[in-house]
């Protein structure tokens, strides 16, 4: 069959690599002008299914009134005169229900943990390097109630077969002796050893480049307007090119593929995606005293960031803003990524030579994606990964080609129409 996917980050390029690989003809569509240039382009970089659990919980809601009105919140609300962000955040209220945790947990974990060893599976067969490094992720605490609540999640994780190990403070700092200096702040943490980190742009830039010498055609600069439905299926996808021409794109089957903005292509057709776009930033430090630098992928538990060494810089993300479709980044919440860099590596980082970022993480109210067939028999959707598109890219592709090809996919997952 010809396939056409629309939209070329992690997602969609894995997509497209996996319905190539399947012998499907596939083209891919993209606004940018290349692969992986808006929520792929610049994130945590961690390869995290030990965190695949939802910010829908129990606590969610005393936290979001405490953080409403300051800048530098961890997960900060704005609300908007848009009806969308309200149905969402009410969705999000009722996902936060004690009875939704480990269902969701569940979802996402199966999927993180098949999406992971695919990673492994291209790595090893395809030889792409993206500044992969197998050293696990350590998340450490400096709150003691913070601390004793974070074991719950970690039992959870352990039920579901992810190997989360609750450690001492000494401990945390042998595995990653660039947080020594903090040694007296730090309370306990907890590692897992199989989880990974990279630059997910890279290795999707080099994927797409793969892809294409496989025989998968890439359209860039290729604005798409509308798919257009026809006797009760996806007949062609209109697109204006960069020179403005117009044309119909014809195929047998669709995979909408463009993470916060797949609603606004769908709702036209009467398919209703339940994705709001949260807003994430990072922040990329070059390494000026690779000794005082971490190299194991940290998660600072009480300030909600991470960091991950990729390469000779260490890139720095974190942060959640429900505030629309805007990339505007709000100054005080570079500053005080950048005050908390410097905090705890103030050596080891070139502070004057950092680059922000921000990107809109296509997101759920439960954070378990949309994957699957929708009520259009030929078009797919793989859309709502959240702050868990690098985690669950490869994997997500893979099942979506499975579907599109009429197996059904490995991992157990609520995927949608089947």
């Amino acid at each position: 069959m010809k396939i056409v996917v629309l939209g070329s980050g992690i997602i969609g390029t894995s997509t497209a690599w996996w319905l190539r690989h399947a012998g499907h003809e596939v083209e891919v569509i993209d606004r940018c002008t290349g692969p992986a240039q808006e929520t792929s382009f610049a994130n945590g970089g961690q390869i995290s299914v030990s965190y695949a659990e939802p910010w829908a919980n129990p606590q969610a809601p005393l936290k979001l009134m405490k953080w409403m009105f300051k800048d530098d919140a961890p997960l900060l609300f704005r609300p908007q005169f848009d009806w969308r962000q309200w149905l969402w955040g009410a969705a999000f209220l009722r996902e936060c229900l004690p009875s939704r945790l480990a269902p969701n947990i569940r979802a996402m974990v199966r999927l993180a943990q098949y999406s992971r060893d695919t990673l492994g599976e291209m790595r090893n067969e395809l030889g792409i390097q993206y500044d992969q490094l197998e050293r696990g992720i350590l998340n450490f605490y400096r709150d003691h109630e913070e601390f004793d609540a974070s074991q719950h999640a970690a039992d959870l994780m352990r039920d579901f077969g992810v190997d989360r190990r609750i450690i001492s403070a000494d401990e945390v700092v042998n595995i990653e002796p660039a947080l020594a200096p903090h040694r007296a702040s730090i309370v306990g943490g907890d590692f897992t050893a199989d989880d990974e980190s990279g630059d997910a742009h890279a290795f999707t830039v080099e994927l797409a480049k793969l892809s294409e010498h496989a025989g998968v055609q890439f359209r860039f600069s290729t604005r798409i307007t509308r798919l257009v439905c026809e006797s009760g299926r996806a007949s062609y996808v209109e697109v204006i090119d960069q020179h403005g021409k117009y044309e119909k794109i014809r195929a047998d089957g669709f995979v909408v593929a463009l993470g916060s903005f797949t609603p606004q292509l769908m709702r036209p057709l009467g398919v209703f995606c339940q994705i709001y776009p949260t807003k994430g930033y990072s922040a990329s430090f070059p390494v000026i005293d690779p000794a005082t630098a971490p190299t194991v992928s940290l998660t600072d538990s009480g300030h909600k960031v991470v960091f991950t060494r990729l390469g000779n810089t260490l890139r720095m993300a974190g942060t959640a803003e429900l505030s629309g479709y805007t990339r505007t980044l709000n100054a005080a919440r570079c500053e005080a990524m950048t005050r908390i860099a410097r905090e705890l590596f103030p050596h080891a980082l070139d502070f004057d030579a950092v680059q922000y970022w921000s990107g809109l993480r296509p997101s759920t109210p439960s954070n378990v994606p949309i994957v699957g067939r929708s009520r259009i028999p030929n078009i797919f959707i793989n859309a709502g990964h959240g702050t868990l598109g690098w985690t669950m890219g490869a994997g997500s592709g893979r099942a979506l080609a499975d579907i599109v090809s009429g197996k059904r996919p490995e991992p157990e997952f609520p995927f949608i129409g089947l």
